[in-house]
């Protein structure tokens, strides 16, 4: 008898508790959809049943006169912003008020804790300035062949597997082959390593990558409950990097700061750009912005441009390392992969493409630099257009770092919302990118949205594959350079064709957090020796 009520005692206290918390939105008039006890509207997706896109676009479709909906990761309360102008005041105008984003604390992981995203208020401000000059275009010019290089290994590799194979069409991974440019192209950019991971397919550098940049499910969802909960960082002692893999970026940024400082030794990678931080020789240049960088590129802030020094600790630089390590390998390797799979479904925007990368090839004798990439205007077109339907970072996520008024949800509403210090809101990329109201017939990929006559139809806050505002992504250029000359590489020397494992119509899969279709991204590759483009 005693035991039952017991159990009636918390069964009635804990619906009291989730219909407290689940009531944050509603009691002000802000809708949203049915949250599930404890997974509040993360339930779908925890358990596989959609992908989180899926869970998006239901709401983002279910209340499109909404500015802002109500949402819930597990009991964590978060804004899910639909408004273009208010999104505009939030990222722009009012960025102070959403200065930092969740992030991770030092029991967490230091490395994860001390890098760029997840460091919070001046902290950021100052990591922000101080690696800003690290990713202008004169820096970033001086990369580009050690990328060339990567592509050709990739080329000759390619090249190879087809003469062996003794037939015109074979079938490659495109996700694999990404995966490994990408992280070639960062040994060689960020770690002054050469790295051949089409050749020696289990090299320690890529096995250590991927290792790094692969969060199984049990770790996506502890990272969630971390984010709606931080004490169960603490109490499940999560760690985002294994000892092994913290250890070896450790050991590999330490020892090769050490050589080059011992042997005087100068590479323009990312290493030495770290270096000269720490000292403070590292400073932002004047008049870097150019026209031609590609639609997609975001400007530096002022926030990025102030020259201000402070002293940054080895932690701190290996923590930029290590991120800029992860978002190359899984990020760009996405976007990537996407590009050659439309490609592959598009021969008419595949062949145009590649006409203008050969006459280009032409005219520069095969030689290629970054300003010479940046007057492909179809391959920039072509690029924009995938990193909008295909936008890597499929939302934005800011804390309110004092409280915000968010004006009322909508015209029903009879008062205003405050979003409290420490909320969280959500900036869907993913849904925007997919509205017809900004982009008509928004599943087809089509390139001429962002030709020279159409372009400025294109509303600015509606587009943003690398964020808004001055907490946008700091590499841009680099990763725009590094998609371009794949491509170029790429189409210059093969043709694609899609296999019949190539998933028609694109379906996410819904097993896998990040972006990546059902049945995986395998393509038909052959060579372009004797084709008439």
């Amino acid at each position: 008898m005693i035991l039952e009520i017991w159990i009636v005692v918390l069964f009635v206290a804990a619906v009291l508790y989730y219909r407290q918390v689940y009531s944050r939105f509603t009691k002000y008039g802000v809708k949203q959809q049915t949250p599930f006890p404890l997974f509040g509207n993360m339930w779908r997706v925890t358990l596989r049943l959609e992908h989180f896109t899926d869970t998006m676009n239901s709401m983002y479709k279910e209340f499109p006169e909404e500015r802002f909906i109500g949402r819930f990761e597990f009991i964590k309360p978060c804004l899910f912003v639909t408004d273009i102008e208010l999104i505009k005041k939030i990222t722009v105008k009012d960025f102070e008020h959403f200065l930092d984003r969740s992030g991770f604390s030092v029991e967490v992981d230091p490395l994860f804790s001390r890098n760029l995203f997840s460091l919070k208020g001046q902290e950021w401000k100052d990591m922000r300035s101080t690696l800003s000059p690290a990713f202008t275009s004169s820096k970033i010019k001086q990369m580009v062949p050690f990328m060339e290089e990567v592509g050709e290994m990739m080329i000759q590799a390619v090249k190879n597997k087809i003469k062996n194979s003794g037939s015109e069409w074979i079938e490659i991974d495109c996700k694999d082959l990404t995966t490994r440019y990408t992280n070639d192209v960062i040994a060689s950019c960020a770690f002054g390593i050469k790295v051949d991971s089409h050749t020696n397919v289990d090299n320690d550098f890529y096995k250590i990558g991927k290792i790094a940049s692969t969060f199984k499910t049990r770790d996506v969802i502890l990272f969630q409950l971390y984010s709606a909960a931080p004490f169960l960082g603490k109490f499940f002692k999560l760690e985002l990097l294994s000892t092994k893999t913290r250890n070896f970026f450790i050991d590999l940024v330490l020892s090769t700061m050490k050589e080059r400082e011992t042997h005087n030794i100068m590479r323009p990678d990312m290493i030495h750009l770290l270096m000269e931080a720490k000292k403070g020789r590292l400073h932002h240049e004047k008049d870097v912005i150019n026209a031609d960088d590609g639609f997609a590129t975001v400007e530096e802030s002022e926030v990025g441009k102030n020259n201000k020094h402070k002293s940054w600790s080895d932690t701190d630089l290996i923590a930029q390392a290590v991120l800029f390590f992860i978002a190359a390998f899984e990020v760009v390797s996405t976007a990537m992969t996407f590009t050659l799979t439309e490609l592959a479904l598009h021969p008419d925007v595949k062949e145009r493409l590649a006409r203008e990368i050969k006459e280009h090839n032409e005219k520069y004798g095969g030689k290629i630099d970054l300003h010479s990439i940046q007057t492909l205007t179809y391959l920039d077109m072509v690029i924009s257009e995938v990193l909008r339907l295909w936008v890597p970072t499929i939302l934005i996520e800011r804390m309110c770092v004092k409280d915000y008024n968010m004006g009322k949800p909508n015209g029903e509403a009879k008062e205003d919302f405050i979003l409290r210090k420490g909320e969280s809101l959500h900036i869907p990329t993913w849904c925007i990118h997919r509205d017809p109201q900004f982009f008509p017939n928004p599943n087809k990929f089509d390139p001429e949205r962002f030709s020279k006559e159409n372009r400025h139809l294109i509303h600015p806050i509606a587009y943003m594959p690398f964020g808004l505002g001055p907490r946008n992504c700091i590499g841009s250029r680099f990763a725009l350079c590094e998609l371009k000359l794949l491509v170029y590489q790429i189409l210059l020397n093969f043709d694609l064709s899609p296999t019949k494992k190539t998933c028609i119509p694109a379906r996410l899969n819904k097993s896998s957090f990040h972006l990546q279709l059902e049945g995986g991204h395998a393509l038909k590759f052959r060579s372009r020796y004797n084709l008439i483009l």
